[in-house]
Parts: structure tokens; sequence; C-alpha cells
């Protein structure tokens, strides 16, 4: 009775084995389910920066990195026959069959190397059937027939599963030893080998850190299994028994530097391919990341603001010839915060804005030294369809003095622009921002013209702005990632090409750099001066709640921002004064960018290729079109940076220019001398006490439809009473 139902048994499972067998997939009909690895950020140097966080972390190495000791050991307690079979063990299958069939489920194990290689590359997951069992072993026979045992052990030691520690499962002896021992497999010795050995078994029953004794006891079953092989020596094995586990929770695929700028790539990646591609792709990225500017960065914060209540700060540098973000630093910790204040923090820009308008206006083909307007109060009602919008002048007096663009700048008169940008029509203004690098939506309120937004912009997006002012009127799409390696050796070189698209004539941002040239040499941003030529504009917002210093070279553009961050704080006493951007902003700028360009030649502002044309301008608001007491009467062309009277550099003595700053009723008196850019800018500019500029009024809301409220750390959308406000001097 007994001989006759293993009979039965024995051809039930014969035909099983068949039918399995003759009804799966053929190996070259699969593809491999495992993934490539995890996927690493490298900075501009080729420093890694760190893993993209993912739930499976693998690391494929090469036989040679792998140590005897881990092959052997591995080979004796999984598959002693490994490199004497054909890739299954047909007795341990078939018994399991016979098993299976008496009784209904699988009881034995009988899985072989090669047939668990099967399963993690193919198949993805143990069933514990006998179908796939079978369907293992056939495809174990097959890749055997292809594959030397080198290469099997290899593959197999680089996608076996060896536990899962703080979520993470590690996938491949690499994985295992950075997770484990906090060490490369490559440095791995015979304990630790034969401890990461006796973990695919069972890898939560054997995980050291979950229970030392059963994973102590494991280990020493392995090391008992390679003495009895011949692997090692009984002695070795003794002595290896009595040894510590040596285990050390690692870091490795945890820790990223620069985390801010690591999850601003991280989110493009996931963008253009997919989560799933990006966790467990392998990929290689490199990004644009200067790792010393990075810290040059954050010395100058933390060297300036270096009191506990403090404002926060963020800095970005941008190479303005092809986009590159060099820079992504701010002070906040990203253990406090996630936040990323230079890439999605939406401030009000204040007076950086009108770099803008200033564009625009050039653009027009409007004379900046020669175009006048009346710095006064304008009361609401001024511009009839805002008739809530009024602009104070500077500490809420009125200058009552015709003022031209270039002396409007550099004192940063609101009232002038504000009238500018009114003469020049609100879209228009939005559509130059547009142009020259701002993304954030704009809503053509009169207000914007000098700062005053309903949504904010970013530190990124006015470092595009101020980059293309410095690259000839080319706007650059900010560029964070210059390439992608893929683990077949495909490389995505798009992500480094320059997108780059001509919005303005280098004549019209040579003549502007002339203008915010002298405004760090004698106007709101003197204290941002370094040693070699700069162009800068500040911003202030209403109470004083952000500070900016916005400015470039020829070669960095660079744009600091300062403010609480979490809420709307007036920046009334900040190391016992008032602030604003030409203050402590500017001084962040100063110490930052010294840093930055020591030991680098001085590079003047080129000479422009594209001669600049004014024409005549009569603006509802302004008071002149002339070129000094005579009637301008047609177009005229000459070289940017000269007025047509006197072909000085735009600031140069005029009739009616007044210093930075001026009293209002003083005796008008000429700009401070200084060359336009190009032409023998001072490597050492002239520091006279800074002019101080206006608080951008708030955006009007009186034609909003509504507001969408902004995330927390967002700056509020500026507040009505857009009358402005005084500016403390510095």
């Amino acid at each position: 009775m007994l001989a006759a139902t293993f009979a039965i048994g024995t051809i039930a499972a014969v035909a099983y084995v068949l039918h399995v067998v003759g009804t799966s997939p053929k190996l070259d009909e699969l593809h491999p389910v495992i993934s490539a690895g995890a996927s690493q950020v490298f900075a501009a140097d080729g420093a890694r920066l760190g893993f993209i966080q993912s739930d499976d972390v693998r690391s494929p190495v090469g036989w040679s990195e792998i140590p005897a000791d881990l092959k052997n050991a591995t080979v004796a307690i999984e598959d002693q026959r490994f490199y004497k079979d054909d890739g299954i063990d047909p007795t341990g299958i078939f018994r399991a069959a016979v098993k299976d069939a008496v009784h209904g489920q699988a009881l034995q194990g009988a899985s072989t190397i090669t047939m668990q290689l099967m399963r993690n590359l193919y198949l993805g997951q143990d069933d514990h059937t006998l179908r796939q069992k079978i369907i293992e072993a056939k495809l174990a026979i097959e890749y055997n027939e292809h594959h030397s045992k080198r290469s099997i052990l290899t593959s197999y030691l680089n996608s076996v599963p060896y536990g899962t520690v703080g979520g993470q499962t590690a996938t491949g002896v690499q994985a295992a030893a950075r997770i484990f021992f906090d060490k490369p497999v490559s440095q791995l010795d015979l304990e630790q080998s034969a401890l990461l050995a006796g973990l695919p078994q069972a890898p939560s029953e054997y995980n050291p850190f979950r229970d030392p004794a059963a994973a102590r006891e494991r280990r020493n079953e392995v090391l008992a299994k390679m003495a009895e092989l011949h692997y090692i020596t009984p002695a070795q094995a003794s002595a290896t028994e009595r040894a510590p586990l040596q285990v050390r929770l690692g870091t490795f695929y945890t820790e990223r530097s620069e985390p801010f700028f690591f999850e601003y790539v991280r989110e493009q990646l996931e963008h253009r391919y997919g989560k799933q591609k990006i966790e467990q792709g392998g990929l290689k990225v490199y990004t644009t990341i200067d790792l010393n500017k990075q810290r040059l960065a954050r010395k100058a914060i933390a060297e300036v603001l270096d009191e506990p209540e403090d404002p926060a700060s963020a800095i970005v540098t941008m190479d303005p010839h092809n986009g590159y973000i060099e820079a992504m630093a701010e002070s906040e910790s990203y253990e406090q915060s996630q936040f990323n204040l230079a890439a999605d923090g939406h401030r009000q820009p204040g007076s950086t804005f009108k770099a803008i308008d200033l564009a625009e206006a050039l653009s027009r083909g409007i004379d900046p030294n020669t175009t006048y307007y009346l710095s006064h109060t304008l009361e609401p009602g001024w511009l009839p369809a805002y008739p809530t919008y009024g602009v104070k002048t500077f500490e809420g007096t009125s200058l009552n003095k015709s003022i031209n663009l270039v002396q409007a700048t550099l004192t940063s008169d609101n009232t002038v622009y504000a009238q500018l940008a009114a003469d020049l029509g609100e879209n228009t203004i939005t559509e130059m921002a547009h142009k020259m690098g701002v993304k954030t939506h704009l809503s053509s309120y009169p207000a914007e013209a000098l700062g005053g937004l309903t949504y904010g912009v970013t530190p990124l997006e006015m470092a595009a702005v101020y980059s293309t002012l410095a690259d000839g009127g080319w706007r650059n799409a900010p560029i964070a990632i210059t390439k992608v390696v893929f683990p077949d050796g495909h490389v995505d070189e798009s992500w480094g090409k320059p997108h780059r698209v001509k919005v303005l004539s280098d004549g019209i941002t040579s003549e502007e750099t002339s203008i915010l040239h002298q405004n760090v040499l004698s106007g709101t941003a003197v204290r941002s001066a370094i040693s070699c030529p700069t162009a800068a504009k500040t911003g202030t917002t209403t109470e004083l709640v952000d500070g900016w210093l916005d400015g470039y070279t020829p070669r960095y553009a660079t744009v600091v921002w300062m403010g609480y961050p979490n809420k709307r704080v007036p920046m009334t006493d900040v190391h016992g004064e008032p602030q604003q951007g030409g203050a402590l902003p500017a001084q962040i700028w100063k110490t930052y960018m010294s840093a930055v360009t020591e030991g680098e030649p001085c590079v003047e502002f080129p000479q422009p290729t594209e001669p600049l044309s004014y024409q005549p301008f009569f603006g509802h608001f302004a008071t002149t079109g002339r070129y000094g007491s005579g009637e301008q009467t047609g177009e005229e062309s000459f070289e940017p940076g000269t007025t047509p009277a006197t072909g000085q550099g735009a600031g140069h003595a005029h009739a009616h220019h007044e210093s930075p700053g001026a009293t209002p009723g003083a005796t008008p008196r000429a700009t401070p001398e200084a060359p336009t850019p190009g032409a023998g800018a001072p490597r050492e500019p002239a520091t006279p006490a800074p002019a101080t500029e206006q608080p951008a009024p708030a955006a009007e809301p009186e034609r909003h439809a509504e507001r969408h409220a902004e995330p927390e750390r967002h700056a509020p959308a500026a507040t009505p009473a857009p009358t402005g406000g005084a500016e403390p001097r510095p």
C-alpha cells in the first residue's frame, strides 16, 4: 500500500513538473525586474552629494571587489554543490515535488544559487510554491548554459536581499556592507562576511540590529559549514565564532550634502523620468553646484547674521552665460525646515524690480539722462483707474524737483518710477519681466513696477533676471543638471544645454549696467562694493519685511535675500538699525562675492556691439522730452553710456543732476564721476555714504478678483494702503 502511494505520488509529481515546464515562459522572453541600483547625484567637481532616497538600495559591484571569504561563505551555506551542478539540484526538486503532491504544499527548499538568481532577476518574488520552484529550475538550467559560475555568483551577490533597516532594503552585498557595517564590501573580514552570507535565508529573523543572538548563532553556523567544506580551518572557525558581531549602522545611503539643492534636482528628475526611474534606475546625475561657493555663501551669511534672533537669508549665484546654478544656499537648517527659500520662497522683490522697468524704458529708446520726472508725493487718485494707489518719496517728504532716470535709480525714487511705469504701461512691464526671467504670474497692477507683487518672486527668478543684464540681453533658463548617465552607458546631455533667448540688445544692457554700476559707486548699493567692477540694485519692501541685493559681475549674477521666512516681521531693529537692501543684505553680498572673486583677475564689463538709439519721449507724467534746454526734435544714435549733449558717461554732471540722497531744496551738484563699464572702472570704488531707497508700495488690491492663499513660508501677498513708507537711512 505504501509503495503504491509512493509510486502514484511520483507519477503525479513528474506529470506536474512536465506540465509546468511546458507552459512556463522561456528565458529570452523575460525582462529583469530587479532595480538597476540607487541613483546618485554629484556636484560640479564630481563629489557625490548623495543617493536619491528609495525603499530598496542597491549598488552593483564587480567580482574583484567581493572578498573571497564572502563568496565562499555564500556557496557553503546556500549551495555547496554550486560549482558542480547545472544550475539545479534534481534530488531536492523531486523530493519537494513528491511532498507537495502528498501534502498539498511545498515543504522543502531545494533552491540553488542559480535558481534564487532567477527569482531575483526575473520573477521578483518567492511564492513558496512548487510551481515557482519548477519555473526557477527551468530558467536556471537555461541561464547556466550561457553564463559562467563566476558571472552567476557575482550576479547573485548583487541581487539577493539581505534585510531591511530603517525602511530601506539592502539588495546586494555592497548595500548590505554599507548598511550593516558602514564600510564598502571590499573591506569586510571573515566574521563580517559570514554574517552577511547567513542573512538571505531569513533576513528579518537574523537581522543583527533586531536580534543579535540569532544573528550570531547564524553566523557561527556559516563558519562551521565553511570549515566542513575546507574553506577555512577549524581553528579559524573556532576563533572567529568568539568574535563580536562588529555591526555598525551605516548612513551611506541616507546622508546628503546640500539638501536644498539636492531636493531641487530630485524634483526636476522626477518630472522628466518619473519617481520609479529616479529611485531605482541606477542613474548618475551630474549637477552645476559649486561646493566651494556653497561653503562661502553659508559662511558669509553666518558672519553677517551672527545673532540668535537674526532673520534668515538665501543666496543664489548663476553663471550668466549659460544659466548654470553655481550656488543655492540659505541660513536655514534642512533638519528644521525642508522649504527651499532660494528656489521656492516667493517674496516681494521691492525696488530690485526697477531694473526691469529701466530695461523696458531703454528698449523704447528713452534716454535715462535727459528724461525727467517730478519727484513728489503721488496722492491716491493720481491714477484714476486705481483710486487708492498712492506713492510717497523718500521718508515721506516731497522733493518737488525734477530728476532724471539715472538719479531716480541711484536714489531708488518710487515716485519717479511709478510715473515712468504709468507712461510705459503696466502690461509692458509685465512682458519685460517675463522676457528677462520671471516665471511667477504677474497681474499688471501699477505697484508691480515698484516690486509690490501679488505672489512675489523667488531669489532664483531674480538671479535669472540679473543674469540677462550681465549677459548682454541673453536670457538663460536656470540649469541645475549638466547630464544624466544611465546604467547602460547612455548619456542624456540635454540637461546641460543652455536655453538661450535674446531678449535685449547689448546696447540696452550696457547702458543699464553703467547705471547700476554707479549705484554701487554712489547709490543705494555702496555697501556691496568689492574690488572689481560690479552692478547692483537694492530692494526693500513695505514695513521692512524683505531686503534684497541683486547684482552681477561679468562672470557671476548673485542675488541675496534677507527676511523672516515664516511670517511678516518688520526688520526695524536688526543689529541696532532698520534693515533695507543696502544694509545687511548688501554686506552679505559683499562678503560672499569678495570671497568668490578672490584670486581672480578683475574683468571689465564689455563694450556693446549694438548701438543704442534714443528717440523723443513725451510721457504723460514726464516733465521733459528735451536734451538740456533745447527741444528734442528727432532720433539720434550714439554710443551707449554717453549722453548726446556731452558724450560723457551716464551719470556725469548735468545741469539738472543732483547727488544721491540730496536733501530736498539743496543746491544740485554733480554726481561723482564714474567710468563707463568696460572703460577702466576702478578696482577700489569710492564708498560715499549710501543713498537710501524707498520701500516698495504694496500691490494694488482694487482690481483683484480674488487672492489665493500663499504657502506658510511664502511672504504674504502685499497688503492695501499702497502709499509707501519712509525707509530709514542706514
